[in-house]
């Protein structure tokens, strides 16, 4: 038995002895001995038949065997969903300070916590829920279906909705929806690179397999879910479903597992830069209030409430906030979110990789030439290519629906009447021809060919001009090449038409590709595919917005060149996939990054080329289509694909879009840069006004001879400083700061953190020597307490809106109105505390007129010398 090829996730015979374990060679044995039956025998086993299933078999079946899903996200209790959300570290610290503050008695600080707590988890809970479900709608809107036979009627269904015995049809383009026998085929070839890891397409037949193959991959009847359809057409049935499938055996599954962005590790990062400040400072105030005041149990409550305050934690919330919010937006302008995280690749991809056609171009082939060989108008050609197109039956590709487009030669020629199909000689991905067999009304056998121009012109040995038959010379030949070049040259799309007369061959389907031989050149059929109108518009947008276009194409160079120049994409810059089948990876990763144009490209170069950029520090996006472009799709940072694509395209990608349109992928990524923009907002803002706040609180209680704020007002600034920041996700972002990709850089949030926190300390450390000598607090910590909890909530409450943007607040940018409300409700909340019924209980009272006159200095003093040192941060560090 030959050893299969190796892939990308193992060798496949490793990947059985998994499979053996796991499940006991019952999967493998299955596959075998129904493979070795006769389909009677098949069908009988699996309680089926070819008019397929009856509604209530399939309800049964069902409740047996389960969904055909296969390694799937299980949908989350709302018990699970509330408790993944406590097991947030930021959650359990904040529980921890909450449940201590209980033991040791400080039970208003207690309140506080949990009260926090229970905001911060309920709120993202039913935000959750709510980008869940909104997710869930957008993604059914991306329906995966199936063609199979129930009740004797052909019907569509939800591939999940599969059952063993079900009696499916395939066809080019069709993702395999489980593991199948296949009944009865023609031409059926399958991809199954995703399990093999061999790029050519594998024949299926219906005839039952030897008993000396062993091997489950090697079986010659049994199409796989994970593999799809090639070209051909096939009726099966259903073997295996969901997990009992052999992908769902391998533990893998289409999509693949889903691996942390570099979104998540950012938060992640971020989480625990936070949490390492507080593991360093809290211990700090504790032993110098500690050893300052000797009141250890005072000074350890106040640890806590400054640990409190330093837990960014409604982080989780503004982040879920922001995702679904940028989820539903991206929604509206046609573009399908099926992974929430995928946002922020969206908006970090600098560069995108994409095929020309339906990208670049219409998408829509018109015949827009029939010549003779000689390079003249032939109706002759255009008659025998109608008669190809007409009567083949495998995949119907645009060109054949640009011939059939002249529906007037159907009448003319009475393709169906005056010539009977006797067989074909289907396409494949090797020959890259095929040709049918017709017989006219004389008898006469006439094999027409076509194909791509050198694998057809290579089995001419004669050529037809003007009627008469001549043998083919070198240097005629050579001109009827130059005829297809210059035709290619001016963006036509050439294929060769060819035929063989055949007096008294047999009337049955007996051909094969050995009669593709001596055959008679007829001429040229030349194809359009008009560039799009706004495709020159949409690259200049994504130009603008600093992501470079490179074009990843099978097509030859001189038609992708055309169409190139016609739509402003540079040319200068070419690779051919020859070339790069020489290159090694540090060849190609460095030939990659200069090139704009890749062609002649097979789907393992695709998935070459995107990995080499990412070597390269790029964050790529893939828009593909097709049925080859799924490990593209997968290989890239973000894939993209179209509803229109097939099953095993949008079952890969993170993203679709509902117009196969670059102006829609423009807005995509302008949104994906608003939903980053304000989740950085927030953590500046957060960051540094806990950094700032650190800074002040340790100084303080060094020199101060009492606390510089009590535990519970400490607790409830935080409290009403989280609030004022709730309604960010509602902000716009700056249009400048949408013109360049944004990459997650937590060392530039570090560095902005410890630029722009301290200034809030020069103002604290302001606000401490007013309090001290202006208003004489040293025997008056109530007076103290009040005068720093509110210049605190002001200032804090201010900054947001100097941080949210880079240009001049009030003046330049100004927040979006619920951002201005809440900020303007906080602070008037803040100042009511100090005088309301809870001044008392809270530690507060009443401020003279004098401090809000100098507040008022101290906060305008405080809003420009933050943008001062932002502008120059800005200047130094970039924005």
């Amino acid at each position: 038995m030959n050893r299969l090829p190796e892939t990308v996730m193992d060798d496949p015979v490793q990947h059985s002895d998994k499979l053996n374990a796991k499940n006991g060679k019952h999967v493998s044995d299955q596959l075998l001995e129904t493979a070795r039956a006769d389909t009677e025998a098949v069908l009988k086993t699996l309680h089926s038949r070819l008019d397929g299933l009856s509604l209530g078999e399939v309800d049964s079946r069902l409740q047996q065997y389960g969904m055909n899903e296969i390694a799937r996200e299980k949908h989350q209790s709302t018990l699970m969903r509330f408790l993944s959300n406590i097991k947030n570290p930021l959650v359990l610290l904040l529980t921890a300070l909450g449940v201590i503050s209980f033991l040791t008695g400080d039970l208003r600080a207690a309140v506080i916590i949990f009260i926090m707590v229970v905001l911060g988890v309920v709120l993202r809970f039913f935000q959750e829920m709510r980008a869940d479900n909104a997710a869930e709608k957008l993604k059914a809107m991306v329906s995966n279906t199936a063609t199979l036979v129930r009740e004797g009627k052909e019907t569509e269904a939800p591939l999940k909705l599969l059952v063993p015995g079900d009696i499916i049809r395939l066809s080019a383009g069709d993702m395999v929806p489980a593991d199948v026998r296949v009944l009865s085929a023609k031409d059926l070839f399958l991809n199954q690179s995703a399990l093999t890891g061999e790029s050519l397409p594998i024949e299926k037949k219906a005839t039952s397999t030897s008993a000396d193959v062993q091997n489950p991959l090697e079986l010659n009847n049994i199409c796989f879910l994970g593999s799809n359809v090639e070209s051909g057409s096939a009726t099966a049935v259903v073997i295996h479903t969901g997990d009992q499938t052999y992908f769902g055996a391998l533990a893998t599954s289409i999509v693949g597992q889903r691996q942390l962005t570099s979104f998540d590790k950012g938060i992640n990062k971020f989480t625990w830069l936070m949490i390492y400040f507080i593991a360093v400072m809290v211990p700090a105030v504790f032993l110098i209030n500690g050893l300052s005041k000797h009141d250890w149990l005072e000074a350890f409550l106040f640890a806590m409430a400054v640990a409190v305050g330093l837990t960014p934690e409604m982080l989780p919330m503004i982040v879920t906030v922001n995702l679904s919010k940028g989820a539903l937006a991206m929604a509206r302008k046609k573009v399908i979110v099926k992974r929430l995280n995928a946002i922020q690749n969206f908006g970090a991809m600098d560069v995108l990789c994409t095929d020309k056609t339906g990208t670049l171009t219409q998408g829509k082939i018109v015949l827009e030439k029939h010549l003779d060989a000689h390079g003249d108008p032939s109706a002759k050609v255009l008659e025998y290519g109608y008669l190809n197109s007409y009567h083949h039956t495998g995949l119907k590709n645009l060109l054949d629906e640009a011939v059939l487009a002249h529906e007037e030669l159907e009448e003319h020629l009475k393709a169906k009447e005056k010539y009977r199909k006797i067989d074909e000689i289907p396409f494949d991905f090797v020959r890259r021809r095929m040709s049918v067999i017709v017989e006219d009304t004389t008898g006469l056998n006439t094999l027409i060919c076509k194909g791509a121009v050198d694998e057809v012109l290579s089995l001419c040995t004669r050529v037809e001009i003007k009627g008469e038959v001549i043998e083919v010379l070198p240097q005629h030949d050579a001109k009827r090449r130059q005829i297809a070049d210059e035709l290619n040259s001016q963006g036509f799309r050439v294929i060769a038409l060819a035929y063989k007369q055949m007096p008294g061959a047999t009337d049955e389907p007996t051909y094969a590709v050995k009669d593709e031989s001596d055959l008679i050149l007829l001429g040229f059929l030349a194809f359009v595919d008009p560039p799009k109108d706004t495709a020159t518009e949409a690259l200049e947008q994504l130009r603008q917005l600093n992501v470079d276009i490179k074009i990843l194409t099978g097509d030859n160079e001189i038609i992708t060149t055309y169409i190139c120049k016609e739509v402003g994409v540079p040319v200068e810059h070419l690779l051919l996939g020859p070339q790069i089948e020489g290159m090694n990876e540090a060849e190609l990763a460095e030939a990659a990054s200069a090139t704009s144009i890749f062609a002649r490209l097979a789907p393992v170069h695709k998935e070459r080329i995107i990995r080499a950029l990412q070597s390269n520090g790029h964050v790529v996006g893939f828009m593909g289509d097709g049925i080859n472009d799924a490990p593209a799709l997968k290989a890239a940072d973000v894939g993209i694909s179209v509803n229109s694509a097939v099953d095993i395209a949008k079952e890969s990608s993170d993203i679709i879009l509902l117009e196969n349109s670059l102006l829609v992928l423009q807005q995509g990524v302008l949104e994906g840069r608003r939903v980053f923009g304000n989740i950085v907002k927030y953590i500046k803002m957060a960051a540094s006004s806990s950094f700032g706040n650190m800074l002040s609180v340790v100084g303080a209680s060094a020199f101060l001879p009492f606390l510089p704020m009590l535990p519970i007002q400490v607790l409830i600034n935080n409290l009403l400083y989280d609030f004022s920041q709730t309604t960010i996700p509602t902000d716009e972002v700056d249009a400048e700061w949408l013109t360049k990709p944004r990459k997650w850089e937590i060392d530039e949030i570090l560095r902005f953190i410890l630029c722009i926190g301290p200034i809030s300390s020069i103002f604290d450390y302001l606000t401490f020597f007013i309090m001290l000598s202006v208003f004489n607090c040293w025997d008056n910590p109530t007076l103290f307490h009040t005068g720093w909890f509110v210049e605190s909530l002001f200032t804090q409450t201010l900054i947001i809106h100097v941080i949210r943007t880079n240009k001049i607040p009030f003046l330049q940018s100004w927040a979006s109105w619920p951002l201005i409300l809440t900020s303007l409700i906080i602070v008037a909340v803040g100042a009511w505390l100090t005088v309301s019924p809870l001044a008392d209980t809270l530690g507060f009272g009443p401020l003279p007129p004098l401090y809000w006159g100098l507040l008022a200095v101290i906060l305008i003093c405080y809003v420009i010398l933050t943008q001062l040192v932002k502008t120059w941060f800005y200047r130094r560090y970039g924005d």
